[in-house]
C-alpha cells in the first residue's frame, strides 16, 4: 500500500506508472493513428467478407453505479460486405473470427456493425502483438 501511495506523490509521473490511469486518460488522437495503422492489416484478414473504415466512439469506462461514463476514443468499425443483405449472422461470423485468434478479441456488436475499440490496445508492443496473430 505504501509503494502505491509513493506513486502518487510525483504527479507527473502518475500516468506512466498506473496502466488503468495511462489507459483513462489516453488521447483520442493517439488512438485513432493506432487505427489508422491497424486498419490496412485487419481489413487484410478479413478479406472480402467485411468492410473496415475507422470511427470515432465513446468508450465506457463505468461500471456498477456509473455504467454511463464515457471518453472520447477511435474504433475500427466492421460490416459485413455481404451486400445489402446484412445479417446478424454475418456479424457473428466475424466476430467468431476474432475471438478464435490466439489472444481473443472481443468486439462490440451495435448498429448493424462490429466495433472495435482502440482505448486499451496501450503501446507498441500491443499493437505488434495484434499484427502477429493476424497473419
Amino acid at each position: 500500500l505504501a509503494a502505491v501511495l509513493r506513486l502518487y506523490a510525483n504527479p507527473d509521473a502518475l500516468r506512466h506508472t498506473l496502466p488503468t490511469l495511462r489507459l483513462l486518460t489516453r488521447p483520442r488522437a493517439e488512438i485513432h493513428a493506432a487505427a489508422q495503422r491497424l486498419l490496412p492489416a485487419v481489413q487484410r484478414y478479413l478479406g472480402d467478407a467485411a468492410l473496415v473504415e475507422i470511427a470515432d466512439c465513446q468508450s465506457q469506462i463505468g461500471s456498477g453505479s456509473l455504467p454511463v461514463d464515457r471518453l472520447p476514443s477511435a474504433a475500427l468499425h466492421i460490416v459485413p460486405a455481404s451486400g445489402t443483405k446484412r445479417s446478424g449472422s454475418d456479424l457473428e461470423r466475424i466476430a467468431a473470427r476474432l475471438r478464435a485468434l490466439p489472444v481473443p478479441v472481443i468486439a462490440r456488436i451495435h448498429a448493424g456493425a462490429l466495433w472495435l475499440d482502440l482505448r486499451c490496445l496501450d503501446n507498441d508492443a500491443d499493437e505488434a502483438a495484434f499484427l502477429r496473430q493476424l497473419q
